[in-house]
């Protein structure tokens, strides 16, 4: 009987830098966290300076990126504020560089 993804159980780490990498699967949102990382935050107007996108879009991309934990939002009426989130960063810093510490050099495929 073949097994699918669901019947995986997965550590929390692997769960957790699954959740981040899709969070980065796209360069608008790459582009955002290093707008971010350059200054304590922004709003949402800020980012629209810096992506040619339409308002819609970067909330959407803000969205992402707020569920997986890599930002943080503060409603200041009619604003939202954002940053990064400084503890989840730190986490995903740790699992990346433990997944790239990985030697797959040494596995020969082809």
């Amino acid at each position: 009987m073949k097994r699918t993804a669901q019947d995986i159980e997965y550590s929390q780490d692997t769960l957790t830098i699954s959740k981040f990498a899709k969070a980065l699967g796209h360069p608008a949102r790459i582009i955002i966290l290093k707008h971010l990382s350059n200054q304590s935050c922004c709003f949402t107007g800020d980012l629209l300076e810096v992506l040619p996108l339409a308002q819609s879009t970067v909330s959407q991309h803000l969205k992402e990126l707020k569920e997986a934990g890599l930002i943080e939002g503060e409603v200041n009426p009619p604003k939202v504020k954002y940053c990064i989130h400084s503890e989840n960063w730190q986490l995903a810093k740790g699992l990346f560089a433990d997944l790239f510490k990985e030697d797959f050099s040494k596995i020969s495929c082809c």
